[in-house]
């Protein structure tokens, strides 16, 4: 159930809600136009609708004995699943049923009750109607209609139907085609529809679904969880699979070359290694249009319900195989558009043989200094020099200006208050930053080894310590006034790491020995650390990186006698709102380039203020441990550490988004500050992850000759001070067919681009608001491209779906049910907090793979488990898990590993070193190294998989039928989640029923 905040208003029930958890949000009536309003189901938590209960009287089926009785409700469609049909009756018109692939024979029934969806729309089946007559053939169709000769694939007995609900003679077209078999027929990039695989509910006599279904015994397949069953009658195996498109997409393009040119067709996606080629356009990793085939028209992008943007990771870092980005000195670069100061580019268009330009961004022309001006040849009017300058010819580049600002330091704050001195985990803390210093101090980087490095410590006072190389010894200054902070010294506060390293190692070895000065039962206030690094830095006029190692219990200031903080004001707000005083604090980080990295030693009540929102909005972040005492987090606690301090960070930064100037910059969503214009962002810091999501609107009317051009341009410091403008620019087609456009998204971008607008906009809006808007987008999305895509007429009973979004229900589905928009019974405040700013600053890649995690079969034969390579991952629910089964779940914030109760004793022994089920370790485990091919098989499959994410993680190990299971439960997005989300075949199958009510 979501957690109430102030500012969410409860929605009021509406008479037809029912127990099946999903509610309307607009009235019973006619449904006629895709654009105005529509039938509006949610599947948010059952909670959301009990207190509606007590309106409805429900129908029950008796599915033992296949009798049916009364019930009083005038409005409800049935689901039966006994004998497997769906039953549709519509008030006064036909309301063909759903086709959808139906459970496999042998199923169990769902509770009569949950497999009861009541609509305002729909009568009930009422006892001694008609027998059933049955129905037209059904089929699930993928960018439009099949071709007639395409063999279908019988997956459920038929579907039956009363005669009072038949369909209309429009639907009764007979499907011609064999009904056994299996074929996928891809059209050429020019045909005007390519055919896809489809899912088929034919009428068969000959054989049933087992027939097509692997065979498996009943000990070697694990018992589907309810979880797993579609209250409908679906059988999700049948339904569009994510690891199946990703596979495709894997075989099409691992190892291939994708080049990147103007105009260039879809990419490869996100999840896809692949190298690119930069010839002209950006490339996909560092911007990745929503579609790469634009509406011309602002009505065309009305009508397709799919929106315009673009995902940007600005400072992204080559893949190895790819050539490094070209560098330029900014005075032998070719001066960009004096108009609205874009960047030079391949797009510009060359006129007057070489003597001006014509910038797309602003539609001026711009006159070419002499010292840059050379002529142009043939009749596309080319520069001569072209293939000579990055600026001309490269879709990314990087100008290296001559300014040079003050280098980036490094800044340590360390608390030695009571509770700090208490934990006796500060001796382990100076050990690991000492340990980290003389690394550096031995590297042959420059950059690192000349780093200027400063230290201080903290309790309710700053004490300020002078490293002077100089001093005998450091001298230790006291601050006692906290609100006015004033540095006594400045020479000393920051040394270069060369000079100081004695100095420091000195420090640190006496900290752990101090003695308490007052208590702190009170707490800290989060804001103190911050402001005493903020006033170093800002007096000797720096940017950097600001460590606080942190204990005591967390206040904000001027709240120190409420039990939560996040409320900065009297005026009511959403839990995820930082107060105003955090984003004062903030800002004046963003201005001086200060990146703030938190690293918790000691687990907070759910009752403090969560000490992340300044640390996230300056592009840092927040760690947190459990006291430091275990072995798992020490070694966590190390990496994160390491992987701070030398992680390549770009410091004060300021992005400037381009578009065409038919277009404009309506939104842009992330990990930051906002500030007036959604086209210029400003941020203290930024690494190689973080990514924005920027959306476009229409002003006018598109050229298809020119096309699209977006250019992201980030002016930004190195750890040197030496100033770059990265650039990166994009050009693509524009088109007036809305099939191009709808053939042009991807799932995992459109997945990536929603998840950044609903995480910012949780700020201002209610949680269910925003699960409901996702709904309706999605539902709309498929009615358009069912309106306007498809070139003959479809039944009802088709699932119509573009070629390349046939994971995007999944995809809004997991998203919908997350904890941020839809927390569960043991969702904590803080958790939610955190994980909503992780997944702000994720890429594309980790944001799919967060989604919808990929679930590995673990290799248990000799011969292949010697290979560092996983099998391919299967679907993400319990129905994928064997008892006989190890499975290792990879996600960017989790990584588990699930070990069914009927694996073989001697594999247990290969891994963990035991025999005994029972005995394995459960929860947070470190796997023992033992010298056997199964062992360093899945250790170097675990550190193969850590390197790729975005944070550490710990391994969890949940065995089958063991609490810990629970942690495994939420990432199988499949399944009906624990805090009540629908399971995937649910959602889809009334994305389904609504984008056709949606139509009629």
């Amino acid at each position: 159930m979501d957690v109430p905040s102030p500012n969410q208003s409860q929605t009021p029930c509406q008479p037809w809600v029912g127990q099946s958890s999903w509610s309307t949000a607009s009235p019973p009536g006619p449904l006629c136009s895709p654009l105005p309003s529509f039938q509006h189901l949610n599947l948010g938590s059952p909670s959301d609708q009990r207190p509606c209960y007590n309106h409805l009287q429900t129908n029950n089926w008796d599915f033992q004995n296949n009798t049916s009785r009364n019930s009083t409700h005038p409005n409800m469609l049935i689901a039966h699943s006994a004998d497997q049909s769906v039953h549709a009756v519509s008030q006064g018109r036909h309301i063909p049923p759903c086709s959808l692939p139906l459970m496999k024979e042998g199923a169990q029934p769902r509770n009569s009750q949950q497999m009861s969806l009541y609509s305002p729309h729909c009568t009930p089946y009422q006892a001694g109607s008609p027998p059933f007559q049955p129905p037209y053939t059904h089929q699930v169709l993928q960018n439009g209609p099949q071709s007639p000769h395409q063999n279908h694939l019988p997956v459920s007995p038929p579907l039956y139907q009363s005669p009072q609900c038949m369909p209309s003679p429009e639907f009764q077209r007979e499907k011609v085609g064999s009904p056994f078999g299996y074929t996928q027929n891809n059209a050429s990039p020019a045909s005007p529809i390519q055919h896809q695989p489809q899912w088929t509910l034919a009428p068969h006599s000959t054989g049933t679904i087992n027939s097509f279904v692997p065979n498996a015994s009943a000990q070697d397949t694990m018992p589907q969880s309810p979880n797993s069953e579609s209250r409908y009658g679906l059988d999700p195996e049948l339904l569009p699979s994510a690891v199946k498109v990703m596979a495709e997409d894997r075989a099409e393009w691992e190892g291939k070359v994708f080049v990147s040119e103007p105009f260039s067709r879809l990419p490869p996606l996100a999840t896809t290694p692949c190298i690119i080629e930069d010839r002209g356009n950006a490339s996909p990793h560092a911007i990745r249009s929503v579609s790469y085939v634009v509406p011309c028209d602002g009505q065309m992008a009305v009508i397709s319900r799919l929106p315009l943007g673009a995902l940007v990771t600005p400072l992204l870092k080559q893949n190895a195989g790819e050539k490094s980005l070209p560098l330029c000195k900014e005075p032998d670069c070719v001066v960009g558009c004096s108009g609205c100061g874009a960047s030079m580019c391949a797009a510009m268009g060359w006129q007057d043989c070489g003597q001006r330009f014509y910038c797309p961004f602003c539609g001026k022309l711009s006159e070419v200094p002499w010292q840059h001006y050379q002529p142009t040849k043939g009749v596309e009017g080319v520069r001569v020099d072209k293939d000579k300058r990055p600026e001309l010819s490269m879709g990314s580049y990087e100008i290296i200006h001559s300014q040079k600002d003050e280098p980036a330091v490094l800044l340590l704050a360390i608390d030695v208050s009571a509770s700090a001195l208490r934990g006796g985990h500060l001796e382990f803390v100076t050990q690991q930053i000492h340990t980290l210093l003389t690394c550096l101090n031995r590297y042959d980087d420059d950059s690192l080894s000349d780093v200027r490095v400063g230290l201080m410590t903290y309790d309710h006072n700053i004490h300020l310590y002078d490293l002077s190389p100089g001093l005998s010894r450091p001298h230790m200054l006291v601050i006692t006034e906290s609100e006015d902070l004033q540095l006594p010294v400045r020479e000393g506060l920051l040394v270069s790491l060369k000079d100081c390293i004695g100095s420091i190692d000195s420090v640190l070895q006496l900290i752990p020995q101090f003695t308490a000065e007052c208590d702190d039962s009170t707490g800290v206030p989060v804001e103190l650390p911050v402001k005493a690094g903020l006033a170093v830095l800002q007096g000797l006029s720096c940017p950097g990186k600001l460590l606080i190692f942190h204990t005591a219990p967390l206040i904000e200031s001027g709240h120190t006698n409420s039990s939560s903080g996040f409320f900065g004001t009297n005026k009511p707000k959403s839990i995820f709102q930082p107060s105003e005083q955090a984003i004062s604090l903030a800002k004046e980080c963003v201005n001086q380039g200060c990146g703030v990295h938190l690293f918790v030693l000691s687990q907070q009540d759910v009752g403090g203020a969560w000490p992340g929102h300044i640390p996230y909005l300056t592009g840092g972040a927040l760690h947190a441990y459990s006291h430091l005492q275990g072995e798992m987090d020490r070694d966590r606690f190390s990496t994160d550490l390491k992987r701070t301090v030398e992680t390549d960070t770009g410091y004060r930064a300021e992005l400037r988004i381009f578009v065409s100037k038919d277009l404009r910059v309506s939104g842009c969503y992330g990990m930051f500050v906002p500030g007036p214009s959604p086209g210029h962002v400003t941020m203290a810091t930024l690494n190689s992850w973080t990514t924005l999501a920027v959306e476009f609107a229409h002003t006018r009317t598109l050229d298809e000759t020119r096309g699209v051009v977006i250019q992201v341009a980030l002016s930004y410091s190195i750890q040197t001070g030496v100033r770059r403008t990265r650039v990166h620019t994009l050009t693509l087609r524009c088109s007036r067919d809305l099939q191009e456009a709808f053939r042009h998204y991807q799932a995992q971008t459109l997945l990536t681009f929603y998840c950044k607008k609903m995480y910012c906009a949780v700020l201002e809006r209610p949680l269910q608001e925003l699960r409901e808007e996702l709904q309706t987008e999605a539902t709309e999305a498929l009615a358009s491209y069912r309106k306007h895509c498809c070139s003959a007429s479809v039944s009802a009973g088709q699932l119509v779906l573009p070629q390349y979004l046939r994971a995007l229900p999944v995809y809004i589905n997991s998203l919908r049910k997350s904890e941020v928009l839809l927390p569960g019974l043991r969702s904590s405040i803080h958790q939610r907090l955190l994980q909503r700013c992780q997944v702000l600053s994720m890429d594309t890649r980790s944001t799919a793979t967060h989604f919808y995690p990929l679930l590995f079969p673990l290799p248990l034969s000799r011969d292949s488990s010697s290979s560092a390579h996983p099998q391919e991952a299967v679907r993400c629910c319990s129905a994928s898990l064997e008892p006989r089964g190890l499975y290792l779940l990879h996600a960017p914030l989790m990584l588990l590993l699930w070990v069914g109760t009927q694996v073989p004793a001697g594999k247990l022994v290969e891994l963990f070193n035991t025999s005994c089920f029972s005995s394995l370790p459960s929860g947070e485990t470190k796997l023992p190294v033992l010298e056997n091919p199964l062992s360093i098989s899945v250790r170097s499959l675990i550190d193969t998989l850590n390197s790729e994410a975005p944070c550490t993680r710990k391994l969890w190990v949940a065995k089958q039928g063991d609490t810990c299971e629970e942690a495994l439960q939420r990432h199988l997005v499949e399944d009906k989640s624990p805090n009540g989300g629908a399971s995937y075949a649910d959602f889809l199958y009334h994305l389904h029923i609504n984008s056709v009510r949606l139509l009629q």
